[in-house]
């Protein structure tokens, strides 16, 4: 604010300061180059960190703080704990014990004593660091050869000012090579003088609500605070702010799908549902009855549907997901169930097909391996109306694939699918209610913030008359009592998976690269997830030739007496198909999978599952994977062995020993996690969101998702005074999402 402004008395002092505010609130979206020090060198670096305007450097968030609160001195300082010392630079060496791995070793001096500290391959730091220079250390104290240590601690300049600071909050930003961590304060510092006094854009009810600082408070205490009690304070309003601008996004984007069209409300007490209930072989457990409710419930409104059925493997999600489609036959209209391959889809439609005959409903499949002359068919039966449902996969997606009048779309597991393909289905009716199915199991926080729009229905027991598994971790030392196992299960006459992820693929996290990932790594105390490489289909690359030759060594060396096939990403839909129907009938009892078996797989008789280099799958993967055994009668053994001997690997793989619920299991893997995309949703909005922990945040995202949906039925378009400057936010926030999914 300018200081005519604000030392004005007369009447034109509150006029003046309006343009400052306003040009502190468009400076958010400036280029970053706008803030003082930022060279164009500066702003080419921060670019590679994703900062690219001013908003984007206020939200490039501390990792952690490190606590000077309490300066120690080398005497009295405690054995391994996480300690601060001050003290000088008594001598500073440059060492290289071997080729290409350099370390700087500097010797610290107080009163009482002398600190060693060891920083491995930041060779520059002997540019940086004098004979002489006051320092100040943050790390875990040690002790070896005859001296206290640190490695890799965090360095601050304990310069003239550095009393002044004493008793501060010093916030960590992630930094590159051309930016030190001190000169990104120095940047999100100036950036904040460009922005201070800016507009809250958030209405002050809510912030009365929650009593929420300002927008400009909060940015300013979680980069800059005085204490932790001050960042828990910036970080509530902040989340909240995050998730509200999500939501609003989500239900936003659904209403536009269906604005101005006309909406089917379905039948759902027709001759159709009632004849399918009947001819059901088995009687809806209580939650399975729940969620057809909820559906049908959503089908019958005069709004479009935007439903999201979430059943942990085995649940029964797709007979629930039937009376959907019996109610679009008791409508006159049609359903399109697409499912992500093309096994899935033959293996749907050969479950629900006997039902959808007995209750007097047509249906047919189209994938890409269907003939085309029956293909040709099958699309003219479509489009003349005399096929009530229509099983597929993308083949749906199609443009001569048309529909007389389609009013219900099922899409399976759809986080496979991209945000333009499930557009692309909606889009050949007019605003068809839309069930999304999935057996990731998502917590009910996460669902919410990453589907907003969607109501939901959750499965989360199976149906007693499955068998359940066991599950257990060994090393790969121990792999070989996983095999005798699965040895024992085939002389019962079952049948095994084994999945052996990235077949001839370096493992990440060698212990070699473990060490230097170490000695390198300034967290090197929290978590390593990056040996997590796995979370859906699309980060598996296959390498066939390998892939062949392993099932070829087992086939020889460990299976001999039985037959073994292979399944990999290289195959054709066809190859896959007849890899598993070979599997189903029992003609192979051993199937070899690079890639992720499909959930929803149906081999009662498979027993026995291995999963090799099990540490480098999400918790929520495993899951999926080992609901594949344990579907009969017999119970199943799942069996996870680690590549890798590091204690938190072993130990997170332990909860799969622990507890069979899916959900538990998803909220333990986001919980160890930074950012807890389990889901790939690396298309998804929830990109956007920087510092929500969805286990954490559960109170603030429900409370966000409650406002979001009054907000809109107050103001649909967000556009009256009082939500005006919320909606140019969320507008502002997502422009560049909505550009890259072509919205």
């Amino acid at each position: 604010m300018s200081t005519q402004a604000t030392t004005a008395s007369n009447g034109k002092a509150a006029g003046e300061r309006t343009p400052d505010r306003l040009a502190a609130t468009l400076a958010f979206d400036e280029p970053v180059s706008r803030v003082r020090l930022v060279s164009p060198m500066r702003a080419s670096a921060l670019a590679k960190l994703g900062v690219r305007t001013v908003r984007d450097l206020l939200t490039h968030f501390p990792r952690r703080y490190i606590d000077m609160s309490r300066i120690e001195d080398v005497a009295h300082a405690q054995i391994g704990e996480m300690v601060t010392i001050a003290g000088t630079v008594h001598e500073i060496k440059l060492k290289k014990p071997k080729p290409r791995f350099s370390l700087v070793e500097i010797a610290l001096t107080d009163r009482s004593g002398v600190l060693m500290i060891t920083c491995f391959r930041q060779p520059w730091l002997m540019d940086q660091v004098k004979k002489g220079d006051r320092l100040a250390v943050s790390g875990k104290l040690e002790f070896n050869y005859g001296f206290k240590r640190m490695t890799n601690p965090f360095i601050e300049e304990a310069d003239d000012s550095f009393d002044e600071r004493h008793g501060r909050i010093i916030a960590v930003h992630p930094a590159t090579e051309r930016i030190s961590t001190a000169w990104m304060r120095r940047l999100v510092g100036n950036a904040l003088s460009l922005c201070r006094g800016a507009f809250d854009p958030l209405p002050v009810d809510l912030r009365a609500k929650y009593r929420l600082p300002s927008r400009m408070s909060a940015l300013s205490s979680i980069h800059f605070p005085v204490s932790m009690d001050e960042v828990a304070m910036a970080r509530r309003r902040l989340v909240y702010e995050e998730v509200l601008m999500l939501e609003l996004h989500l239900m936003m984007d659904e209403t536009r799908r269906s604005a101005g069209k006309p909406v089917t409300a379905h039948a759902t007490d027709g001759s159709h549902m009632r004849a399918l209930e009947q001819n059901l072989p088995f009687t809806l457990t209580d939650e399975q009855a729940s969620a057809r409710d909820d559906i049908l419930r959503a089908m019958a409104a005069d709004q479009a549907a935007n439903h999201m059925l979430l059943g942990d493997v085995g649940t029964g999600k797709t007979v629930v997901a039937s009376f959907g489609l019996a109610a679009v036959a008791d409508t006159g209209t049609q359903a399109a169930m697409m499912a992500p391959t093309e096994v899935l889809a033959r293996q749907y439609a050969g479950k629900l097909g006997p039902l959808l005959d007995a209750a007097g409903i047509t249906w047919e499949v189209l994938t890409g391996s269907t003939a085309p002359a029956e293909r040709e068919a099958v699309i003219e039966r479509v489009a003349g109306g005399t096929v009530d449902v229509l099983f597929g996969t993308h083949a749906l997606l199609e443009d001569d694939v048309r529909f007389r009048n389609l009013t219900f779309v099922v899409i399976d597991e759809q986080q496979r699918f991209g945000v333009d393909q499930r557009a692309a289905l909606l889009a050949k009716g007019e605003a068809p209610d839309a069930l999304y199915m999935t057996a990731t199991p998502i917590p009910r926080t996460l669902a919410l913030a990453l589907y907003g729009s969607l109501t939901l229905s959750y499965i989360k027991n199976r149906p007693l008359n499955s068998a359940g598994n066991t599950t257990k971790v060994y090393a790969k030392s121990e792999r070989g009592r996983a095999y005798d196992a699965a040895l024992a299960a085939l002389a019962e006459g079952h049948q095994v998976y084994v999945v052996c992820p990235l077949v001839g693929k370096p493992h990440p996290n060698s212990e070699a690269e473990r060490k230097a990932k170490r000695e390198n790594d300034l967290e090197s105390d929290e978590y390593e997830y990056a040996v997590i490489s796995i979370e859906d289909e699309s980060d598996i690359e296959d390498d066939a030739k390998a892939a062949i030759q392993e099932a070829a060594f087992l086939q020889e060396k460990t299976f001999s007496s039985y037959r073994v096939d292979l399944l990999h990403g290289k195959m054709s839909g066809a190859e896959k198909q007849e890899v598993m129907d070979r599997f189903r009938a029992g003609i192979s009892q051993v199937l070899v999978a690079t890639t992720v078996i499909e959930v929803g797989v149906d081999v009662p008789n498979a027993t026995v599952m291995i999963i090799e280099d099990a540490e480098r799958f999400g918790l929520s993967q495993l899951h999926q994977l080992r609901g594949r055994v344990g579907r009969g009668t017999e119970p199943g053994e799942v069996f996870l062995v680690s590549g890798s001997k590091a204690p938190s690997a072993l130990e997170r793989l332990a909860a799969m020993e622990k507890t069979e619920d899916g959900f538990e299991l998803a909220s333990y893997d986001l919980s160890l996690r930074r950012e807890g995309d389990i889901l790939g949703n690396r298309q998804h909005g929830a990109s956007m969101l920087k510092l929500v922990n969805v286990v954490r945040d559960g109170k603030i995202i429900e409370a966000a998702h409650t406002d979001a949906r009054a907000m809109l039925a107050e103001d649909a378009a967000l556009e009256s005074d009082r939500y005006r400057a919320f909606g140019r936010e969320v507008r502002l926030a997502f422009r560049g999402f909505d550009e890259v999914k072509g919205g």
